[in-house]
């Protein structure tokens, strides 16, 4: 088996209340790791981990409302803090790409809302793909419901064009008032499902 020589995060973000980050920071200090939070301007934070050797990894946290989200961009070397920032990111089901680094090939992962969705394996010769997410029942569901939508949408638009056909022949006043009632009910819920 080979040797991971580091992890790389790139682009990573996560989610977490203020709770939860205050319980990941009373976790987060171990034998091997120590934190310290810098408070910056409107109620951004910078969590800095650091291993005993010396290497740390800074993670930005933006507070939006009552959640926090967190940025991470970095590469870790040492084996402790490989294995917090990596609690930190599946806890928190973290999306962006995480790179796994070995001394011939780079294992690239690309996670969302900490669900891996496609594996790629990187050599000096090119890339090529392990694993890509297939859509489970759920999602093909909504996909299906998005389709419905489009379906629904067409329908109205028919019915529109038919009630214009008949307004332009139609010459009695009751029924063009009828039929622009119509039309609005129409135009109403096509915006509504066109939004």
């Amino acid at each position: 088996m080979a040797q991971r020589l580091a992890m790389e995060y790139v682009n990573a973000t996560m989610q977490m209340t203020e709770f939860q980050l205050n319980q990941f920071l009373l976790t987060a200090d171990t034998s091997y790791i120590s934190h310290r939070v810098k408070v910056l301007g409107a109620g951004e934070q910078e969590i800095v981990l650091e291993e005993a050797g010396g290497e740390e990894v800074h993670l930005s946290f933006e507070r939006r409302g009552g959640v926090y989200i967190g940025s991470l961009s970095c590469r870790v070397v040492n084996p402790h803090l490989i294995n917090a920032v990596r609690k930190l990111f599946f806890t928190y089901k973290g999306t962006g790409t995480v790179n796994r680094i070995y001394k011939d090939l780079t294992m690239m992962y690309y996670y969302e809302a900490g669900s891996v969705r496609r594996i790629s394996e990187v050599r000096p010769g090119g890339i090529k793909l392990i694993y890509q997410h297939k859509y489970s029942l759920a999602e093909m569901a909504s996909v299906f419901k998005l389709q419905t939508v489009e379906r629904e949408i067409a329908q109205i638009r028919q019915e529109i064009n038919s009630l214009l056909d008949t307004r332009n022949r139609c010459q009695q006043e009751a029924v063009i008032r009828e039929v622009d009632e119509r039309l609005a009910e129409a135009a109403h819920r096509l915006f509504r499902l066109e939004a």
